[in-house]
């Protein structure tokens, strides 16, 4: 089996996961760059490949995926990034033998590695307010201020995701109920809400900062993180929004280096530390699983036991 057919099963699989899972296009190309990445491997090691030298799916034995895995290790990767890789293995092959294509999952019974424990970055109530004003501390255009604001305070009030974001369109406004329909991960809508603060800076953004924009698109162009929105063109992208982030995490003295995503989790912390409950903030943030809500509850307790570390005159000074 030559290369050519090792992409058609991955252009097939790829079609499977747009049509049959309705995977997002982000998560497509993560399928296909993890499949290419271990497809090269085989052919650059010899393994798993035919008489001609390329990688033959037949071939692919759980010693060549155990020896990638290892490669991946080498190379430093972090635990979660093998063990996604892993998963695309594991998904990829599963539906060649559900295709009889292969009659064993080569990558079924390779250990995933146990990730490693992490927290997600949070800022407080003031380092939030912060970052959010920050754009009117600039010398910035007021049309490039006005979109800047709305998309921090949009990021921090609704809780959305960067592509929910990029994705949004000015039909998906409703200011008068202050909500935004997004489409979340695996072509979920949902209705999302957002606050009085964030409502005023739509509005000014709408009215004001994004002009008379013929494209559907709420966010317009790249311009503007470098203080000027001359020549923007088409749908922000979400490169855009980090660095817009990371440009007024800095102009507003944060020791810390949000990113938007720090943003969500900040959005969730915050509403978990006010009293609502995990079932509630599971449904804002479109979570289809609640164990993955229930990280955040690990974040404020973090954030207790820091604040009772610097307080309290018996605690445990480390």
């Amino acid at each position: 089996m030559d290369t050519s057919s090792v992409h058609t099963l991955i252009d097939g699989f790829l079609g499977y996961l747009e049509i049959e899972r309705n995977a997002s296009h982000n998560t497509r190309l993560a399928y296909q760059r993890d499949l290419r990445q271990f497809f090269v491997f085989l052919k650059e090691t010899g393994k798993g490949c035919g008489p001609d030298g390329e990688p033959a799916i037949v071939s692919v034995t759980e010693a060549c995926v155990t020896a990638f895995v290892y490669r991946l290790h080498e190379a430093l990767e972090k635990k979660t990034s093998i063990a996604r890789k892993l998963s695309s293995l594991r998904s990829f092959f599963r539906f060649l033998v559900r295709r009889g294509i292969v009659e064993v999952n080569p990558a079924e019974l390779v250990p995933t590695p146990k990730g490693d424990k992490f927290l997600p970055s949070v800022l407080t109530v003031d380092e939030a307010a912060s970052l959010i004003e920050a754009p009117s501390k600039t010398g910035t255009d007021v049309k490039t201020l006005l979109r800047d604001l709305a998309v921090l305070e949009l990021l921090y009030s609704a809780g959305i995701r960067v592509s929910e974001l990029t994705g949004l369109d000015l039909s998906d406004v409703d200011l008068d109920a202050g909500t935004i329909r997004v489409m979340g991960k695996g072509g979920k809508e949902r209705i999302a809400y957002i606050g009085g603060f964030a409502v005023r800076s739509l509005k000014a953004y709408i009215d004001t900062g994004r002009g008379d924009a013929a494209q559907a698109a709420l966010f317009i162009g790249g311009g503007g993180v470098t203080g000027s929105s001359a020549g923007r063109t088409g749908r922000m992208t979400g490169r855009t929004v980090q660095r817009l982030v990371r440009k007024y995490a800095l102009l507003s003295g944060l020791n810390k280096t949000p990113t938007p995503h720090s943003l969500r989790h900040t959005f969730a912390t915050h509403l978990l530390d006010a009293g609502v409950d995990l079932r509630s903030i599971q449904e804002l943030l479109g979570h289809s699983k609640l164990s993955t809500t229930q990280r955040y509850t690990k974040v404020g307790l973090a954030s207790m036991m820091e604040a009772y570390d610097k307080a309290h005159p018996k605690a445990v000074k480390k």
